[in-house]
Parts: structure tokens; C-alpha cells; sequence
């Protein structure tokens, strides 16, 4: 609805079993909001790589007959969103290619800030084809070309990433091994869980509660995490080279709430933003209410702090997909209506205040104000538990061009006018790290104050 795109979501499991396809299902239910345009399982079988992908969602494309099919000791998966290259199936992932020393699998989230330049590198002195637009296909060939002169797959992943420069978690299987690697700045979130003898790896932990299996850690910034025949070795290498800095705005809306992302519960750190709002924007008010889903947490806060009750406002649709732009005014409308419904015996006569995550360009929040004063609301006080977006990212969150961001042609009273609230307050720049307190990384805040990182 905001026309911001979740990240990628991503999997893979080292098991001695042979059920890894429904296990690698499961997961990625659960990782289902880091993105909805395609998903695939890619499978090991006696070396041997078999693959199902399509556009659309997890429980559409794959059947049980699919996944009955799909058997083998090692998967990998993936959900995407196309924060580079198209939508279409070319682009599902993983990614299965075979070069010299076999097959290889890839599964990927993030941006590469150099694929133009390695992509005309390779297609100019190698004479690559690209079946793709996305950059996982560069880091395949990247890696692809490494192992040429390097002794193992692991080898050749820990020299591809002095060639790979901006953001990537990814998880690899070849033949008979199964890689994880996070980019040296740790952008996007990685971690590592076990079930039973299984080794799994995933974008986020609440992947680890829907399998069943134990967390164990994040992966460090730069680390490369090997399994083979059952054993974990950890290369180091480019671990410390470049400043720990996640994506702060996994906290804020794309992890799901009950996540914990280094160390740091992702629903926490929402509850903490809206306690922090409550103090720095307060208004006299008769009910707090949050905007499904990632406004929810915010909205609890902001009613602890400020003593204002708490309640539900909207009643979302749930059986509805993605709110694509219309063509017209009335579609647009009709398409916000279908995805939320103000819950009109809760706020007919009363001052409300609205707590959500962002404005983007400002059209979802004016149509929002907009459904809660028809429903009858007196005034509407919106809150939002992030700063105001005034960059675009470059590590794979698709926030539209500086030109689209609303805060760049608009102050914040003027925001207010166009949107129709009745005062409009956001979360102090200054104050945004502090919503995760317990996070033992460091951040990035670049689509706020504009510090890229790369």
C-alpha cells in the first residue's frame, strides 16, 4: 500500500533426511512478507540440483505434489520482490546454473551497487549470457569465475566478495556443500538456527519457530558459514573490514514482529518508537489506534506512554494480495478499501490518534485520514514511528526517487495539509537507533539522513 517493497526473504537447510523441500516450505510461509511477486525450492539430490519456481505466492505454487517431487538432502528457497530487475518468472529464485564443477543454486537478498559495471565486465571480456535482469545472476558469475582458480566453492565465494560491493545475504548449495554469506556491512538480516542434526539458515528467526527449529546466532557482517557432511566451519575473513550497519528499517516494517534480529526483538523495538512519539508528539486525544500490520506495535507504545487507550481502528482484509496502482482516483480508492475497512463503532465521535510507519509520497496516508473521518472521527493525529524519508536506498528496498519522496517538496505542516490530519508528528532522527537498545550492531539510517554506507 505504500509502495514500498519488503525485502527478499530467504532459506536453506543441510539435512540427512529427505523432507527438506516441505521443511524449506514451511519457512518460507512464514518469511511470506518479505515478499509476494515469486518464490522457489531448489533441492539436492546425490549431487544433482532439481528446482521449482514460479511467480506468486508460497501456498499457490507449490502443490504437494510439487514438493513430493522436490526430494534431496540440502535446499535452498526464496521469496521475492524485484528491488532490482523485473517481476517476471526468468527472475524467481533460486537461481540454477551449471558451469565447470557442476550445478550451483543461489538464493539472494539485497542490491549489488556494482552489477552494471560487472555485467558489462562479463558480457564485454568474457562473452556472458544473461538469462536474467537481477543482480543474483552477477554474483553466480562472479562466483562462477572465482572457482576457476580457487580450490573449493568457499574459496571462490570468499574471493567473489572483494569483487561484490553493496548488499547481500545469500545461501548457496553446490554439489555438497551448503554456504551462507552476509555482505562485510551486514545490510540485510542472516541468521543460523539447527533442528535435531539440521543446520538451517534464514532472513529472519520467527522462520526458525514455524520449522521448529533452535536459533543460534546471527551471522557477522562479512562471515561465510560452510556446511558439509553435518559440520559448521566459519570463514572470518572479511569479518571487521567495514562498519556494522543493518537496515534500521527491518525494526520499523519489514520483519515480521516477532523476530529477533541481533539480539533485539523487532516487536520491542516498535512498541519503543511509539513510547518515544508519545513524549516528543503528544496530543489530546480519546483513542490510539494503529495501521495493520507494522503500526500496530507503534500504536501499543504510544497508548502505554501516554496513558490514551488502545484500540483496533481498522479491520484488515486479509484475503487480499498486493493493492497495485490503479488508473484512476475511484479504483485507487476502492483498492485502499478493500485492503482496510475503518472499524466505524470505535471511532465515530471520537479524536483519534493514527500511528503507522512511514509516509512515502503521502497518497496512502491522505486516503487512510481520509476513511476514518468519513467513518466519523472528530480529528485524526497521525504518528509515525520513523523519521521522514528523504533518500532513496541503494541495498534493496525499493523507496522511490528523492523527487517522489513527499518530504523533499513539502514541509512538514504542508505534509499535514495533504494529508488531512489534524497534526502530523514523526520520530526524531536523533532518536531513531535508540528504539533498539538491545541490538548488537550498528545501523543503517541512510534513506533518512542520507550517510550511505557504500
Amino acid at each position: 500500500m505504500k509502495n514500498i517493497k519488503e525485502e527478499c526473504g530467504i532459506f536453506g537447510i543441510y539435512d540427512t533426511g529427505m523432507s527438506v523441500a516441505k521443511t524449506t516450505y514451511y519457512a518460507l510461509s512464514a518469511l511470506q512478507h518479505r515478499g509476494q511477486e515469486a518464490c522457489g525450492i531448489a533441492v539436492n539430490l546425490n549431487r544433482d540440483i532439481f528446482y521449482h519456481k514460479d511467480v506468486g505466492l508460497v501456498g499457490d505454487v507449490f502443490t504437494d505434489d510439487i514438493l513430493n517431487s522436490l526430494q534431496g538432502t540440502m535446499a535452498v528457497g526464496h521469496v521475492r520482490y524485484s528491488t532490482a530487475g523485473g517481476g517476471g518468472r526468468e527472475n524467481a529464485q533460486p537461481l540454477v546454473f551449471g558451469y565447470r564443477k557442476g550445478q550451483l543454486a543461489i538464493a539472494h537478498n539485497g542490491n549489488l551497487r556494482n552489477a552494471k559495471e560487472l555485467k558489462h565486465e562479463y558480457q564485454v571480456t568474457n562473452g556472458s549470457i544473461f538469462q536474467t535482469t537481477s543482480d543474483t545472476e552477477v554474483i553466480a558469475y562472479t562466483i562462477a569465475k572465482a572457482r576457476a582458480e580457487s580450490t573449493s566453492i568457499q574459496e571462490a565465494v570468499c574471493k567473489a566478495m572483494n569483487v561484490l560491493k553493496g548488499s547481500y545475504s545469500l545461501v548457496i548449495m553446490s554439489p555438497q556443500k551448503l554456504i551462507a554469506a552476509k555482505d562485510p556491512w551486514g545490510l540485510r538480516p542472516l541468521c543460523m538456527g539447527q533442528k535435531g542434526s539440521s543446520i538451517v539458515f534464514a532472513s529472519e528467526s520467527c522462520a526458525f519457530d514455524t520449522i521448529g527449529a533452535k536459533f543460534i546466532r546471527e551471522l557477522e557482517p562479512g562471515e561465510i558459514v560452510v556446511v558439509e557432511k553435518g559440520n559448521v566451519t566459519s570463514i572470518k575473513e572479511h569479518c571487521g573490514k567495514e562498519k556494522s550497519s543493518l537496515c534500521i528499517f527491518e525494526y520499523i516494517y519489514f520483519a515480521r514482529p516477532d523476530s529477533v534480529i541481533y539480539n533485539q526483538s523487532v516487536y520491542d523495538a516498535r512498541v519503543t518508537a511509539g513510547k518515544i512519539l508519545a513524549k516528543d508528539h503528544p496530543a489530546l486525544a480519546d483513542l490510539v489506534i494503529g495501521v495493520p500490520d507494522s503500526g500496530l506495535a507503534a500504536a501499543v507504545g504510544f497508548a502505554y506512554e501516554s496513558k490514551i487507550p488502545y484500540t483496533e481502528g481498522f479491520i484488515k482484509n486479509r484475503y487480499v494480495a498486493r493493492t497495485f496502482i490503479k488508473p484512476t482516483q475511484e479504483e485507487r480508492e476502492i483498492a485502499v478499501r478493500m485492503k482496510l475497512n475503518p472499524l466505524k463503532i470505535n471511532v465515530e465521535g471520537k479524536r483519534i490518534i493514527m500511528v503507522d510507519d512511514s509516509i512515502v509520497r503521502g497518497t496512502t496516508s491522505k486516503r487512510i485520514v481520509t476513511l476514518l473521518k468519513e467513518a466519523g472521527a472528530k480529528e485524526v493525529h497521525v504518528r509515525l514511528s520513523s523519521p521522514l524519508f528523504l533518500h532513496p536506498c541503494y541495498y534493496g528496498t525499493d523507496i522511490p526517487s528523492k523527487e517522489e519522496l513527499i518530504a523533499n517538496t513539502h514541509t512538514v505542516e504542508q505534509i499535514r495539509e495533504y494529508i488531512g490530519a489534524d497534526s502530523l508528528g514523526f520520530l526524531d532522527s536523533e532518536k531513531l537507533e535508540s528504539i533498539a537498545p538491545n541490538a548488537e550492531c550498528g545501523f543503517c539510517t541512510a534513506c533518512f539522513d542520507g550517510s550511505y554506507v557504500i
